[in-house]
């Protein structure tokens, strides 16, 4: 390959034998290439390293900040962190205090000396004019001739020509993230407690590169260095750095309709299908070791039981530095559940009500086998609310004791297996073949649901779901309108057929027939989306969808029920699952 030239921060120039080429019709052979020896993913790896972020371009000098109301003109590392804060000003994150006080705090950190004197307080801070400038400027663009929108997507894709490919074993690959995150403010899902504080902008010399010996090593933006260079083989990541506000490490990694990420997926949904070979025989045992007379083996069987039945995390997963109060099964503590004898009409009821992954808020009621129930009580005996519930287990021990029962079993696997089983189940229990391509697709959507709910894939109600509620519900009165003007209208046309038994106004009531049909079935399938939709407000049913449910569920099911796959998956999935769509026929069985 020719020596690249050298290229500035946020731009770039094209990449000779790194542009992006059809998927190839022999897709199969991908999945049947020679394997290598353990441990080692790949021989040879070339690319471009990351795209970074644009330099920030100051403020239109009209454009102002106004401190107690008065104009004050800032330095350009302060004005940047404004704007990232006047960006937010209509969403709900600037209102919470605990956003508001980490913004202020890290923002004051990198004001000069004397912004710091003058910008004391976060309620005398008037980001509006800045607010209406960014607002001004997403409708500009989104006013955009056809013209000057096709020159933005023809830049764009420049870029991806250039940086969104490598050259791994003889395959052109597309790369996932190929562009580092830009600066701007922590959101983090749910209450997370340092949210808004400030990210960072990446630099070269935060940037560890991973390529072949062989290859020609991506050269550093003008007047930067990369921070390392490694040649390990033994990973898939092609760059990383380490992010400030959680201290964790962050990848660019090949996109997942590679061949490698393919190949592991397709592995993970096997190590979960070997588990139905044998999860009977671990939950007889589990239910055995609830007498047993060893403490720490009962602690762990009801953990077990808990990752099983209700696809719970196993817990002490928490990245470095992340002060966020989270726990999984095996670091619940005592406050976080309540034993009910009788609860609504059910016996041994444990309401759990903690903080999982993310910060994302559990919240359930199950009715638990007496003998669990007996057992959370021995456990609970005699501690405070503070104390650990299992305090003879933790993960290490778990998945050691996970490891013996199956190779490749974690708690994870448990929450792919029931994800997936449930998803099959769901599928068979609530698909009509007789419904149309809507009534399918409403069905497949609740199934999913009942994974996510299992799953606890939790999101907020999405900002503008009333406003698009309102416009469907306005599309579904609409189409009311019309059903009941076509009905009058075949009404009217029947008694002229009637009258005059004529051939041209039998047609036409055919006609009319046809149209009032036609105008139905829209008011059906707009009926059917609201539905969904209204539904699948608090839902997340993409996370199980992507990371837990093997996809030959979906594909078979499309399959053997004549959905077309484009209306589960859209065509980044479609690549990602380009493995499962080869394999999968309409009798796959998880």
């Amino acid at each position: 390959m020719e020596r690249l030239p050298r290229v500035t921060l946020g731009r770039g120039v094209q990449t000779p034998g790194l542009g992006c080429s059809h998927r190839s019709s022999s897709i199969c052979l991908r999945w049947e290439e020679e394997k290598k020896e353990d441990g080692v993913k790949w021989t040879q790896l070339e690319h471009r390293g990351p795209y970074f972020a644009p330099v920030y371009e100051p403020l239109p000098d009209d454009v102002r900040f106004y401190y107690d109301g008065k104009p004050l003109k800032l330095s350009l590392a302060t004005e940047e962190i404004a704007t990232f804060y006047a960006k937010m000003l209509d969403h709900e994150y600037t209102t919470k205090e605990i956003f508001q006080n980490n913004f202020f705090n890290d923002w004051r950190k990198e004001m000069t000396s004397d912004e710091q004197k003058i910008i004391k307080d976060l309620d005398k801070c008037d980001f509006r004019e800045i607010h209406k400038y960014f607002v001004d400027k997403s409708e500009a663009r989104k006013a955009l001739s056809k013209e000057e929108k096709q020159k933005l997507k023809e830049e764009a894709d420049k870029i991806q020509e250039e940086y969104g490919y490598c050259i791994l074993d003889g395959h052109r690959e597309k790369i996932g993230n190929f562009k580092t995150e830009p600066p701007g403010l922590f959101r983090g899902r749910g209450d997370h407690p340092k949210m808004g504080m400030l990210k960072k902008r990446i630099m070269p010399e935060d940037v560890v590169i991973n390529c072949s010996k062989d290859s020609k090593i991506p050269e550093p933006p003008e007047g930067h260095k990369w921070k390392e260079v490694r040649f390990d083989n033994t990973v898939t990541w092609l760059a990383s750095w380490t992010e400030n506000i959680q201290n964790t490490l962050k990848y660019i990694m090949l996109n997942p309709s590679s061949k490698l990420k393919g190949e592991k997926d397709w592995q993970k949904y096997e190590v979960a299908r070997r588990l139905k070979d044998v999860v009977h025989k671990i939950r007889a045992q589990y239910r055995i070791d609830w007498k047993s007379k060893e403490m720490k083996k009962r602690q762990r069987a009801v953990a077990l039981y808990f990752i099983d039945k209700l696809a719970l995390r196993a817990g002490n997963e928490k990245e470095e530095g992340e002060t966020a109060d989270t726990v999984g099964c095996c670091s619940l503590r005592v406050e976080h559940i309540r034993l009910h004898p009788q609860l609504d009409g059910q016996e041994h009821v444990v309401e759990f009500d903690f903080l999982g992954k993310d910060s994302i808020r559990y919240y359930n009621k199950v009715s638990v086998e007496k003998m669990v129930f007996k057992n959370l009580q021995l456990f609970m005996k005699n501690k405070d609310p503070s104390d650990d519930l299992f305090d003879r287990l933790n993960t290490s021990i778990l998945n050691r004791h996970l490891q013996s029962l199956m190779d490749g079993l974690s708690a994870k696997v448990f929450r792919t297996y029931n994800a997936s089983i449930t998803l099959q189940e769901q599928l068979k229990a609530l698909t009509n073949s007789e419904d149309n391509v809507a009534g399918k697709l409403l069905s497949y959507n609740r199934a999913n649901r009942a994974v996510a709910i299992l799953c606890n894939h939790q999101r907020s109600t999405p900002k503008t779901f009333e406003k698009s509620m309102q416009n469907l519900q306005a599309k579904i009165d609409a189409k009311k309108q019309q059903v009941e003007e076509a009905q009058e209208e075949l009404k009217k046309a029947e008694d002229e057929f009637e009258d005059t038994k004529d051939a041209k106004a039998e047609a036409n009531v055919e006609k009319k027939k046809k149209l009032l049909k036609r105008l139905e079935e829209q008011l059906a399938k707009l009926n059917v989306q609201a539905t969904d939709k209204e539904e699948n407000k608090q839902i997340a049913l993409g996370t199980s969808k992507l990371n837990y449910l093997d996809p030959r569920i979906s594909i078979a099911w499309c399959k053997k029920f004549g959905v077309p796959i484009e209306k589960i998956y859209n065509k980044t999935q479609r690549e990602k699952f380009a493995w499962a769509i080869d394999m999968a026929d309409e009798d796959f069985e998880f």
